[in-house]
Parts: C-alpha cells; structure tokens; sequence
C-alpha cells in the first residue's frame, strides 16, 4: 500500500488531495498533514473512498468500481490498509485547528518583527518595482537614525516576553543609507544587554553598492541576505536596468558571487522575479544554479492586470511546466552529486511552522510592522502609502485599532477560496497585500498566485517523496 508515509495524527472537513508528478502517485491528508506515495491500486483505491460520504460503507463500493481492474484479494488488502491509515489518524482526518484559531485572535498581540525601510529611493529602474523606484506613492526619504532608534525602542517595547526579534533593512535600496544601518545595528546590539532580547537582522540589496567593506560587516552582523538578480543577463538587464536605460547584471553578479561564496553557500538567498516575458523561468533558476549559487529564490511578478509584464491565466499550463520540469532537474542534479535550494520546493512534511504560522501566515499587521523613513506603522512593506491602511507611528503607537483587529482574523477559516484547499496550512492563505490589490479585501484570493502556490507545494512534495525513497 503507502511506499512512504510521513506525518503524525492530525492536530469537520475530511479532505485529501491525490496527484501525480514524475512517475509518483501521492495522496496528501490534509488536516493531518501526511503524505503517502502509492502503487495505482492504492491511489485508486483512495479515490473511490474519497467520493463516499460514508466511509464506513465505501467497502463494497471499492469492489463494485475496482473489481475489473484488480484481483479481488489485492483490493480487499487495500482496502484494509487504507482503514488502518485512518484508525491511524493519517488519511480523511478531522479538522481540528479551526477552534484553535479562535484562542489566537482573542490573544494579546505582540509584535515580533520589522521592516525597516531605511530608504524610499533607489539607484535602479525595475520596470515592475510596486515602489515606484523607492518611492511608495510619496517622496524619496532616508530614515534617520533618531526615527532607526525608536522603531527598535518599539518593537522591544512591544514583544512582550518573546526574546528573539527579528529586523530587516528594506529599500529602495537600503546601502544607500549605509551609516544609519550600521548604527542601528550597534544600537540594536546594546539593546540585546539592556533588556535580554537577541536581533536577528536581515538586509535586501540589489548589490550596486556592494562591496568587501559592506560585505565584512553584514557577514558579521546579517543573519541572512537576499541579492536580488532574476536570471540570465537579458533577463535581468531588461527589467532591472540603471536609470539611464543601462544592464546592471555584469555590475552586480560578481559582487553577488563573492557574497555567496564568503558565507559559505548559507544565509542567503539571491531573490529574481520572473514575469510574461520570461515564462521559461526555469531556464533562470538553473543559470543561477550554474553560476554556483545554492540558495536560489525566483518568483512569479505581481502586477496589474493591464502591465505587459503581468502573468495571465493562460500562461498557467507554461508556468506548471515549468515548475515539473524544475522539480525533476533537481533531483536530477541531486543524484549527481549537485546541489541547490529552490525557496517554493522547501516544505518540512514532518515538523513544519507552529500551528499559529500555518493558520495566518507572515502575521502582517498584528506580528509584522513596516515602518517608513518617518516613523509610520504599515501592515506590512506592500501596504505604505496606502493611507487607509496606515495603523498609526513610532511617535503616537498604534491608534488604527481597526486595521490592526481586521488583520488579526485574517487567517484560512476566513478566506472562503482557502477553505477546501488542500494547500491551505502550507501556504496559510497566502499574501493579504495580493490579495487586496486584486479583490479589494485581504481576505480575497489572488488566483494566479494561489494556482501557481499549489503547483509549488505538488513538486514539492514530490521531491520531499523521491528524496525518501532513495534513502530506503
């Protein structure tokens, strides 16, 4: 029956989801969280359970349906171990989190993490940058080191007894206000002895003013890095170029590999974008692997409908290719020997994020602040400049209670679209900016990005799979 089983019992919807992807048929129990790769008598087997409203009765149901295609005595063995899967809590389990999420939103809320835009300016033209070149709707600014200093005040003032912080130095480009980024970092050093808290800091760079002075210090002080750069060179050059129409790729990429390769191929990730004009975006992900990074991010654009550049619905059977065709050259190269992490195939299909990450994802809004050079307070980096969504400043706290309460039931039992998807509790709902921007509520459903996240989780699973089962 299962060749692999992976997952514990589950934590009244009896939901699975059954696929097959590079020659494996899998079988996801959702609300349990297990995973079984199957022979075809198994995975139909499933199946006909699956359609039966009572399970109790799907025996005799499974033989009338199956018994032309099998041996009675292998459907009756099915049958019985597919019984013991759900005694076992591994397959059509109950769902048990929906009474947990509302615990969560009756608890006191704590902000654990920042995005610090240090800067509302940039020194590239990204053609599908939401910041308008740093600028977000209003003007260029550098944060000043007073406003640095109370954001930090605010998050430790505001995290309760959660000692470990995190803080990202966001842009625009962030280097350009390099001497304040290093002051926080000192200042937010001191305040780890003041009041027992640990930082972990992060910077964003699009590496133009990267060099081996900036390097030492974010090696020593940035728990991770993410260098943005989307592919192959007339990829990048088109839509990152200088402002005076200029490729930026030869600038950056040695740059980019000498920070690699100075921590070790770990704690960092060079981040791209692909869009309609690179629908072959696997292509970019493996001429970064070529270059030798192994830690490798590129994701779909998220743009209006009417941008050149935006995904459209018919590009969906493109873009699933391509995500099969990744996944199978991963493996590919793994068996040889060469290695690389692709961000959307990471899934932990035995521990995973707690039970609270898994219902409301990023916590935008109520965990996770933006905070612009000024000191204002925004749900998260996609929302600044959106006044409606202003929750309040540095200076005055938190005083659009509202906002902040609408963003604390923001959760899979709220979205109706995630409700009976099987990747609900691996993408937690997805991204509530996305979601706004193209339904109007932050409980909405991106339908590009929630097709292209269940793609994302189906190969990864199977990789998670074949990695399995080469180890047996």
């Amino acid at each position: 029956m299962p060749l692999l089983t992976y997952g514990e019992k589950g934590i009244v919807q009896q939901v699975i989801h059954q696929y097959k992807n590079n020659g494996y048929g899998i079988v996801l129990d959702v609300n349990s969280g297990s995973v079984h790769a199957v022979d075809d008598l198994a995975y139909d087997v499933i199946a006909v359970f699956d359609r039966c409203e009572d399970k109790q009765a799907a025996d005799g149901q499974v033989l009338e349906t199956l018994s032309g295609k099998y041996p009675r005595e292998e459907l009756l063995e099915a049958i019985s171990d597919v019984r013991e899967l759900m005694d076992r809590g591994q397959l059509f389990a109950e769902d048990i989190y929906q009474d947990y999420i509302i615990d969560f939103q009756k608890r006191e809320t704590v902000v654990k993490a920042l995005c610090l835009h240090i800067t509302h300016d940039c020194n590239l033209a990204c053609r599908y940058c939401f910041a308008e070149e740093g600028e977000y709707h209003g003007r260029r600014a550098l944060m000043s080191l007073e406003v640095g200093k109370q954001a930090l005040d605010f998050l430790v003032a505001n995290s309760g007894n959660r000692r470990n912080l995190e803080v990202d130095f966001f842009g625009g480009e962030p280097l350009m206000n390099w001497e304040v980024v290093k002051a926080l970092v000192a200042y937010g050093r001191e305040l780890e002895q003041v009041y027992d808290k640990k930082f972990r800091f992060t910077l964003t760079t699009n590496g133009v003013l990267l060099n081996e002075r900036t390097l030492e210090f974010l090696n020593k002080e940035m728990s991770n890095l993410v260098l943005s750069i989307d592919g192959r060179r007339e990829v990048h050059d088109h839509m990152r170029p200088f402002r005076n129409g200029s490729g930026s790729y030869d600038y950056i990429l040695p740059k980019f590999i000498r920070a690699a390769q100075s921590r070790n191929q770990q704690n960092y990730y060079v981040r791209g974008t692909y869009t309609r004009e690179n629908l072959d975006f696997s292509e970019d992900v493996l001429h970064l692997a070529d270059l030798g990074f192994e830690q490798i991010s590129v994701e779909p654009v998220v743009a209006p409908p009417e941008a050149p550049y935006a995904l459209r619905k018919e590009d969906l059977p493109e873009l699933f290719a391509q995500y099969d065709r990744l996944a199978a050259e991963i493996l590919e190269r793994r068996k040889k020997g060469q290695f690389f992490n692709f961000f959307h195939f990471m899934i932990d299909l035995e521990g995973g994020p707690c039970v609270a990450k898994r219902l409301s994802g990023c916590g935008s809004g109520t965990e996770y602040l933006s905070v612009t050079p000024w000191g204002d307070l925004y749900p998260c980096h996609q929302f600044v400049g959106q006044e409606q969504f202003r929750l309040g400043s540095l200076q005055e706290g938190i005083t659009n209670t509202a906002v902040r309460d609408t963003f604390k039931e923001c959760n899979v039992y709220a979205r109706p679209a995630c409700r009976d998807c099987f990747a609900k509790f691996y993408c937690s709902g997805g991204c509530a900016a996305n979601s706004y921007n193209f339904t109007g509520f932050i409980t909405g459903n991106y339908e590009i990005g929630c097709e292209l996240q269940r793609k994302r989780i189906e190969c990864a699973i199977m990789i998670k799979t074949a990695l399995a089962e080469e180890k047996e």
